[in-house]
């Protein structure tokens, strides 16, 4: 049986003269990209030029909302009530809809970004109230949904279409959410590893844990960070690796 798998990548997170990641060379490796919408980073002119060479390389396009903090990269956890949460969620997503028209294409999935993420995968509520507020701007979007955690369940409550996501370069608690990334290891640079690791994942239909506990699950879609600085080399080879194990690479459907 031929397996599929999407590879996926968070980016447009320069701001200004500040560069952050390899966008146009990882829009030639990933098949699917996830765009900042200007909270947590990202700019519109970043967001313009990032989402135009997607379209150009035929990579499906997603808006990655984050928390308002430009300051700490959205990886800082803030407590905000949940029609604000909607509210900048709607705003985002609407923001990433009107450039990616712009630019020719369209926004067909959304993930939640950083802290906002990891926060909703422990809070069924939140991610209620993120994935929710999506829906109501599109009923027919895609969410892409940190694998075995509350974000899956309640993208299956709400009848959604979802993508379920692993990481390529974080490792795993036992209850499927990411380490800390102020823990030793939390983050993946060593891209062989990093594909050994994965095609291990797919082939077994399960996320390994750091303890090495394994939880099955449903995968759709595999995740580079952008802004790690081994991220072209994490992605392409984690490309090799799938394919070369016979696993097919290619947009979520």
């Amino acid at each position: 049986m031929t397996q599929f798998v999407d590879l996926n990548a968070d980016m447009g997170e320069s701001f200004g003269p500040w560069p952050m990641g390899a966008d146009e060379d990882l829009l030639g490796v990933v098949t699917s990209a996830n765009i900042a919408c200007g909270f947590h980073a990202g700019d519109a002119d970043h967001m313009a030029k990032s989402m135009q060479i997607a379209v150009k390389n035929g990579v499906g396009i997603g808006a990655h909302p984050g928390f308002l903090d430009l300051q700490g990269f959205g990886r800082r956890r803030m407590v905000v009530p949940h029609e604000t949460l909607g509210n900048w969620v709607r705003y985002q997503l609407g923001a990433a809809q009107a450039m990616a028209k712009a630019s020719g294409g369209h926004v067909r999935h959304l993930k939640l970004h950083g802290a906002l993420s990891n926060m909703a995968c422990e809070d069924a509520d939140m991610a209620r109230a993120c994935f929710e507020a999506a829906l109501d701007v599109d009923p027919d979007i895609i969410l892409m949904v940190l694998a075995a955690t509350a974000l899956e369940d309640v993208a299956k409550e709400l009848g959604a279409n979802y993508a379920a996501e692993i990481f390529a370069d974080r490792a795993y608690n036992d209850n499927a959410t990411l380490v800390d990334r102020s823990k030793p290891g939390a983050v993946i640079h060593d891209a062989k590893f990093a594909a050994e690791r994965i095609v291990n994942m797919v082939q077994a239909g399960a996320i390994i844990a750091e303890s090495g506990k394994t939880i099955e699950t449903r995968i759709d879609t595999i995740c580079v960070h952008g802004d790690n600085a081994e991220a072209l080399a994490l992605a392409r080879a984690v490309r090799a690796g799938l394919e070369h194990a016979g696993i097919t690479v290619r947009k979520f459907g």
